[in-house]
């Protein structure tokens, strides 16, 4: 991974990416995506939102242990916004790890993955929320969902939302995006690439009218919670979202127009 900002990286006081980027190839060019784990500091404990992915987990556990060992709170939550592997992969040995640690958020079968630890799994419904010291972090509504019971998450003192799925994207690693926010990477086609990942893992979205998922979003991000940035699990972190919202809401529409337009070719 190559780009102007190394991982782990503070977005905002108390709020750690970490990361490493999944490389694929597309139309011949080097295509990264990001598979991210997010460090959710309160006074009193931490919480780390996602697990990883298999492939990465000896990386992000490194960017981890590298994050506690500054001082930061100990860890105790551990938050999935759904179980599917790229998500909670990493729980087994985050919870082996940290024996004071409890996994929440969609637990929903995780008790069958990880049978040894089903004494510590707490499901979080939309509006439950854990007193971190100073903020608390609020399970909300997932608009744009990967699984039914899926999760997202928001910290309530940085106003800051973990929507899992909600906003994926890869980048051209060529264009060093890597590290960056999303309004770092001028180069960044938006919503081709958020259209690209809607149409292979959001396939539902073909199939449905997305205006109001879109409406709902709106209403959600900016009259609800208010967001000042939103960080998601395979797209770059996005921190001006006056200004970047307008362009993934394009890629739902464009990504969702594919069986229409015959399958979309970028």
């Amino acid at each position: 991974m190559s780009g102007p900002h190394r991982l782990p990286r503070e977005l905002a006081p108390g709020i750690f990416w970490l990361g490493h980027c999944l490389k694929v190839s597309h139309h011949g060019r080097p295509l990264h995506g990001y598979n991210s784990m997010y460090l959710v500091a309160g006074d009193d404990c931490s919480m780390l939102v996602e697990a990883g992915h298999p492939q990465d987990l000896a990386v992000l556990e490194g960017q981890l242990d590298e994050l506690l060992a500054r001082g930061l709170p100990p860890l105790r939550y551990l938050f999935t916004t759904h179980t599917e592997a790229p998500h909670s992969s990493g729980m087994g040995r985050l919870l082996d790890r940290f024996p004071d640690t409890v996994v929440c958020g969609d637990t929903l079968d995780l008790h069958l993955v990880f049978p040894g630890h089903a004494d510590r799994l707490a499901p979080m419904n939309p509006g439950d929320a854990i007193d971190l010291g100073g903020t608390q972090f609020v399970a909300v509504e997932p608009v744009i969902r990967d699984m039914p019971y899926t999760r997202w998450g928001f910290d309530t003192r940085r106003r800051v939302l973990f929507p899992g799925d909600g906003f994926a994207y890869s980048h051209y690693h060529e264009d060093g995006h890597c590290g960056c926010f999303a309004e770092e990477a001028p180069s960044l086609a938006l919503p081709e690439m958020t259209a690209l990942f809607a149409e292979l893992a959001l396939y539902w979205t073909q199939f449905v009218d997305l205006e109001p998922y879109i409406a709902r979003l709106d209403e959600l991000v900016f009259d609800e919670l208010a967001v000042s940035m939103i960080c998601p699990t395979h797209g770059l972190p996005i921190g001006d979202i006056a200004a970047t919202l307008p362009r993934v809401r394009d890629g739902l529409r464009l990504g969702g127009a594919a069986v229409q337009l015959g399958g979309a070719t970028f």
